[in-house]
């Protein structure tokens, strides 16, 4: 097969493809919360994914030791293409106001942007891009707001905040050949998170705050992999104290009866919360408010509560019951992955079956909650999941919160595929017992 710079030809024009795409979205998507971003990540959607099937039926034979190279340098160039443009959401802004915020010496907690207590702070170039400024307390945990505040000490420009998020992104993609080595796999398939449009947009072009979560998450998987539980708490803490889904792949991580990954976790929670502790408890900021706010607390955010409440005639108590649900659901998972096996190595298959549960019965409104299943696809290429993260995109032109036929788009035909690869997967291994039960 032809190869050029040591990659398949066909990988090299499919590149290609999804670079001229990134300079055509940097150059159109002009303005905040601009749908068009959805359309350019779904368009891309149909490069990437026969990008990844050839890599996957591939492996590392569609490429030689430069072609990893390629790969990379491919995925990097949709990023920097998208790096000097304009934000498409607003909440970079909150980033840059929060590191302000803390460099005047003050508790992000403690204030909205509106309080008066801030009023010297304001500018014309953050303060009005800024969303729910004259309610809403920061929602970001102590981690994140850390690095806004190293961040911003050396700048305060939004292209600082984002090439700080791809600097994190870059660790991410070091974690991921290094887990993928030591499994023996493809190091090829860093491409099914390096070319996914979703975190190309959502942490190049808007400098989202998940993806510090993900590199520290992937770092906690490395330390692990590395018989180091000391650092892996610290990791994990970490982690979570960017953004708090982390916490629900726990289970995947931990080793039975082992005291130090817990212990390190917990000293590096009350550690990094110590700087912030005398807001009390306003230090989980708008957290509360935000839960009412998308819906969740009516029922309405969630897609499964909406496809129940259709089906069914369910009282006004619905929502408490779908959450105890869900989280007996969560529960159940945990433990089956806990004690799934007692091996020293992380469990990534674990810890991707609770992250997408999560994903699934929390169904997000935005599109870059999705982006932390990506790194799974690494190991993982199922094609539910891929299309989950690809799917995502719509949310840039579904309603807020999603009706139940926008949901259906994206988590129907998610399902349908999980439930075909599960039944294909339980298929072949009966066949293999069968033949080898023959065979004997």
């Amino acid at each position: 097969m032809k190869r050029l710079i040591g990659i398949d030809w066909r990988l090299l024009l499919l590149g290609c493809a999804l670079l001229v795409l990134s300079l055509g979205g940097a150059a159109v998507v002009d303005h905040f919360d601009d749908p068009r971003i959805g359309y350019f990540m779904l368009v891309q959607s149909l490069p990437y994914a026969l990008a990844a099937w050839l890599i996957v039926r591939q492996g590392d034979a569609a490429i030689r030791r430069s072609g990893l190279m390629a790969i990379l340098l491919v995925g990097l160039a949709m990023r920097l293409v998208l790096l000097p443009e304009p934000p498409v959401s607003t909440d970079l802004y909150r980033y840059i106001w929060d590191g302000r915020v803390q460099g005047a010496g003050l508790n992000p907690y403690l204030y909205v942007p509106a309080d008066a207590a801030l009023s010297n702070l304001r500018d014309s170039a953050v303060y009005p891009h800024i969303n729910r400024a004259d309610y809403a307390r920061s929602i970001y945990p102590p981690a994140s707001q850390l690095i806004f505040y190293l961040v911003t000490r050396i700048s305060e420009a939004p292209i600082a905040i984002k090439a700080a998020m791809l600097t994190f992104e870059g660790i991410a993609v070091w974690a991921l050949l290094a887990l993928l080595a030591a499994r023996n796999l493809p190091r090829s398939c860093i491409l099914l998170y390096a070319w996914h449009p979703l975190p190309v947009w959502e942490f190049a072009r808007s400098g989202h705050v998940d993806v510090i979560a993900i590199a520290f998450l992937l770092l906690a998987f490395v330390a692990v992999d590395r018989r180091s539980p000391i650092l892996a708490g610290i990791a994990f803490g970490a982690a979570v104290l960017s953004k708090y889904f982390p916490v629900v792949v726990a289970p995947g991580l931990y080793r039975r009866w082992d005291w130090k990954f817990p212990v390190a976790c917990l000293a590096t929670t009350a550690a990094l919360y110590l700087p912030y502790i005398d807001a009390g408890e306003k230090v989980f900021g708008f957290f509360g408010g935000y839960f009412s706010e998308e819906g969740f607390a009516q029922g309405s955010g969630f897609f499964l509560s909406q496809l129940l409440q259709l089906l069914l005639p369910l009282p006004q108590s619905w929502t408490s019951l779908y959450l105890l649900a869900a989280a007996l659901v969560m529960l159940g998972l945990a433990f089956y992955v806990l004690f799934r096996q007692n091996t020293p190595a992380p469990d990534v298959g674990g810890a991707m079956l609770l992250a997408v549960a999560f994903t699934f019965l929390s169904s997000p409104h935005y599109t870059w909650y999705f982006a932390w299943l990506v790194p799974f696809l690494c190991f993982y290429p199922l094609i539910a999941v891929l299309y989950l993260t690809c799917a995502a995109g719509y949310l840039y032109f579904a309603h807020w919160p999603p009706t139940f036929a926008e949901g259906a788009v994206i988590y129907g035909p998610c399902a349908v595929l999980l439930c075909a690869e599960f039944a294909w997967q339980r298929r072949r291994k009966w066949e293999e017992r069968h033949g080898n039960a023959v065979a004997a």
